[in-house]
């Protein structure tokens, strides 16, 4: 293990390092300081008075908690290790595909909140609407929210700030099936190994029948996961056409 830490690629790395750090200044700004990073750093949704162009990228370095970093940067040194060796990708080639594919989730993830907002909205007072918009977020921070379904629902979904490394996560696991589809994968509590393309599959599919069930409660951004895969497969398949691309089984 200690070898395989050493060998880090240089971008895994330094990926590693910061979302690392950030989710450490985190806790101390909130616990000695009272500022809370993830105001400032999570993704809001575009309508939210709390949106900030920078947030699409600072939010992929952003996490809720340790196991939620856990999750992530381990998936980003088992899969980005190898799709960042010079022999598959190299590190400018791994690091461009890792943002987009992050965008591209947030992408996804605007597009359904945008989407569910307003089938809301058009059952809404205006001025219910209005409300919720401006003094929405002042309340959640209370570790509240409003009694009415309605409002309560519109007020996650426009007030709630995204975090987290995931939707480029994600990206990277649809990589690593489409470019390793029969390398065999153990995954935790499956007694016998998966290959890899059957794993991507599997996991996708559950991503999106769990976006759509939509359970409360779920604070998942199922379908951010799922815009991380799409733009992945689209960006593969227009670099499958260059030279550099490889391709291995």
């Amino acid at each position: 293990m200690l070898n395989r830490f050493s060998n880090l690629t240089p971008v895994v790395k330094y990926l590693l390092i910061i979302n690392g750090s950030l989710l450490a200044l985190t806790f101390i700004l909130n616990q000695f300081v009272g500022i809370d990073l993830v105001e400032w750093l999570g993704l809001f949704f575009f309508k939210s008075k709390y949106f900030q162009p920078y947030q699409i990228v600072t939010h992929m370095f952003m996490h809720g908690n340790f196991v939620h970093l856990l999750f992530n940067m381990y998936a980003l040194f088992l899969f980005g290790t190898i799709l960042e060796r010079n022999n598959v990708w190299g590190s400018k080639r791994f690091l461009i595909y890792y943002l987009v594919t992050g965008f591209g989730a947030s992408i996804l993830h605007f597009l359904i909140i945008y989407i569910k907002a307003n089938m809301l909205i058009k059952g809404m007072d205006p001025d219910i609407v209005k409300l919720v918009m401006e003094e929405g977020r002042e309340v959640l921070l209370n570790n509240k929210n409003y009694a009415d379904p309605q409002m309560g629902k519109l007020n996650a979904l426009i007030n709630v700030p995204t975090v987290g490394a995931s939707g480029a996560v994600f990206g990277l696991l649809l990589a690593f099936g489409m470019l390793f589809p029969n390398i065999p994968l153990q995954i935790l509590f499956v007694p016998i190994p998966i290959k890899a393309k059957y794993f991507v599959i599997g996991y996708g599919a559950i991503e999106l029948i769990s976006g759509i069930i939509n359970r409360q409660g779920d604070n998942v951004a199922h379908f951010a996961h799922l815009g991380g895969m799409l733009f992945g497969i689209i960006f593969i398949l227009i670099w499958g056409k260059g030279k550099n691309f490889k391709k291995w089984n």
